[in-house]
């Protein structure tokens, strides 16, 4: 059995996402949802938002444990759509912050940088693992 890193970019991104994933559910636990409770929000919005915010945590999680498993893969071609697919759920989750954030307040943007920031390294790390594996395939076809 011979376990070895493939893929360093993926390593990263998958650790990368599982911190996320953390800080992301602790942000939410000790600071965002709390502050459901104190206003006048109704049980059913309180539900919603919760399940919302989580989701993103769980997102985080599943890409991290995928990322850390498809950086040891032998054969990266064959994850490469897989790759991709989160890189464009990644984008696409960038443009809806931002989009929100723009139409309900455009002075927040701001507060948006650290994620936004955050989120494009992580993509730039995922599109730097896809096009290694395409220098690597091209190089082994020579």
């Amino acid at each position: 059995m011979n376990i070895k890193v493939r893929n360093f970019y993926y390593l990263i991104a998958g650790i990368l996402a599982m911190l996320f994933a953390v800080t992301h559910v602790w942000n939410g636990q000790s600071a965002v949802l709390p502050a459901l409770s104190i206003g006048a929000i109704s049980t059913d919005i309180r539900t919603v938002f919760t399940y919302v915010w989580h989701i993103i945590t769980a997102e985080n999680l599943v890409f991290g444990i995928a990322f850390i498993f498809m950086s040891f893969q032998s054969e990266q071609s064959k994850i490469r759509f897989a790759a991709w697919m989160i890189a464009a759920i990644l984008i696409v989750r960038l443009m809806v912050i931002l989009g929100v954030t723009a139409m309900l307040d455009v002075s927040a943007l701001t507060d948006t940088l650290i994620d936004s920031i955050a989120i494009l390294i992580y993509v730039a790390l995922i599109i730097l693992g896809t096009s290694r594996m395409t220098k690597q395939s091209s190089g082994q076809q020579q």
